[in-house]
């Protein structure tokens, strides 16, 4: 069973930065980062794959939002700057144990971490 840990939420200032971790107990193929604010879907923010690291990123996140990954502790990180109101949310991680066709495309992960409240104050 893969389970996922997350941590790292809290309130900021609008322009702060926050980083959510998200430890995972087996290596997975690729980890992705959603969200999800009151009265609206959940969304894609990023993802990335367990080897080369390969990245993918939301419109919204590129050049704010960076996720990274740490092999060694089978955790992978977003580090969220310039962050603004609007980037309250739930995040949430999530894995997937083999290749898919559309990593921006939550319902294509099988497993959740349990999400990590973000609020941004303006």
């Amino acid at each position: 069973q893969v389970q996922l840990v997350e941590s790292g939420g809290g309130l900021v200032q609008a322009g702060g930065s926050l980083r959510l971790s998200c430890t995972v107990s087996v290596h997975t193929y690729v980890m992705g980062w959603f969200r999800q604010a009151p009265g609206k879907e959940r969304e894609f923010v990023a993802a990335i794959r367990w080897i080369a690291g390969y990245t993918w990123y939301a419109d919204f996140a590129k050049g704010r939002l960076t996720i990274s990954r740490d092999n060694a502790k089978n955790t992978v990180y977003l580090q969220m700057n310039s962050l603004k109101p609007e980037d309250t949310a739930v995040y949430y991680c999530a894995a997937r144990s083999t290749a898919g066709p559309n990593y921006s495309d939550y319902e294509i992960y099988p497993y959740w971490g349990q999400g990590t409240q973000v609020t941004v104050s303006s």
